[in-house]
C-alpha cells in the first residue's frame, strides 16, 4: 500500500496530507459556522489557536505517560544521550486522547475568565470528529493504529511497523474514521436545529467515547498500554463516560432543587 507521494522530487507522507486536510476543514467549518451564527470572527479564531496549543501538549504529554517504560529508560541514559534526542523520543509521538484533553482543559479556563467562550464550544464539538475523519484515513494510509488480523482487509508491505509487514490487518482506521463523519453529520443535525445548546461538547464526549471502547477490541497494536485487560485509551473512554453521567446527574438534581424553591 502507498504510504506517501513524490511531488517536485520530494516524498510527502499521505498521513500528513490528511492531518492537514483535517486542521483545514475544521477550521473552514468552524469560521464559516462563526460568521452564520454571527459570533465574533476574532474570538473564534483565538479560542481556536488556544485549544491548538492544548492539543500540541496534551497530545505529546500523554504518549509520553503511554510509553512509560521507554520514558523512564530515556531518563536514565539521558546523561549518555544528547538531551534534545532525548526529549524528542520521549514525546516524539502524539495520542488524540492527548490532545482532546488538553484542548479541553485550556478550554475551560478561558471560559472561567470569559464565559461568552462556551458558546464557541459547540462549534469545537462539531469541528473535532470532522478533523479526526481526515485524520483517521491518514492513519490507515501511514499504516499506524492497525487492526486485529482478519482474513478480510489489508497487508502494508515494508511499513515502519513490522508487525503490519504482509500480514492482511482490519481497516479498523476507516471503521472509526465513517464513525466520525456520522457523529459529524448527527452533531450538526443537533446544531442546526439548536438542540443541546452549549452542551454538543458533553454529547460528543459521550457518544464518541462509547464508540471508542468498543473500536478499541478491533485494534491490533499493542504499543497503546495494557491495563486490567484493556487498554489506555479505554480507560479514558470510561472515565469520561462516568465523569459526563455524574456531571449531568448532578446538574439535573440542582437544576429540579432551584425549580422547587422557586415554586415555593
Amino acid at each position: 500500500m502507498v504510504t506517501q507521494i513524490t511531488l517536485f522530487g520530494r516524498d510527502i507522507s499521505l498521513y500528513l496530507i490528511m492531518m492537514i486536510s483535517g486542521v483545514l476543514a475544521f477550521g473552514f467549518y468552524a469560521g464559516l459556522t462563526a460568521v452564520k451564527r454571527k459570533y465574533n470572527f476574532i474570538d473564534m479564531l483565538m479560542f481556536f489557536f488556544i485549544l491548538s496549543i492544548g492539543v500540541i501538549f496534551g497530545s505529546h504529554l500523554l504518549y509520553a505517560l503511554v510509553h512509560y517504560k521507554n520514558t523512564f529508560n530515556e531518563l536514565e541514559n539521558i546523561k549518555q544521550k544528547n538531551i534534545i534526542s532525548a526529549i524528542g523520543s520521549i514525546f516524539g509521538g502524539r495520542t488524540f486522547y492527548g490532545g482532546l484533553i488538553g484542548a479541553l482543559v485550556l478550554g475551560w479556563f478561558v471560559i472561567l475568565k470569559d464565559k461568552n467562550y462556551i458558546k464557541y464550544f459547540d462549534i469545537i464539538a462539531l469541528g473535532i470528529p470532522l478533523f479526526h475523519f481526515f485524520a483517521k484515513i491518514g492513519c490507515f494510509l501511514a499504516g499506524c493504529c492497525y487492526g486485529i488480523e482478519s482474513k478480510i482487509g489489508f497487508k502494508y508491505i515494508d511499513n515502519h511497523s513490522a508487525e503490519t509487514d504482509e500480514i492482511i490487518r482490519l481497516p479498523v482506521q476507516l471503521l472509526e474514521s465513517f464513525f466520525c463523519i456520522i457523529l459529524f453529520f448527527y452533531l450538526n443535525y443537533l446544531f442546526i436545529k439548536n438542540k443541546f445548546e452549549n452542551k454538543l461538547i458533553y454529547l460528543y464526549l459521550l457518544i464518541y467515547s462509547a464508540g471508542r471502547f468498543f473500536i478499541e477490541y478491533l485494534r491490533g497494536d499493542a504499543s497503546r498500554g495494557i491495563w486490567f485487560h484493556l487498554s489506555t485509551s479505554q480507560i479514558i473512554s470510561i472515565l469520561i463516560i462516568l465523569f459526563i453521567l455524574i456531571s449531568s446527574f448532578i446538574f439535573y438534581n440542582k437544576h429540579k432543587n432551584n425549580k422547587r424553591t422557586d415554586i415555593i
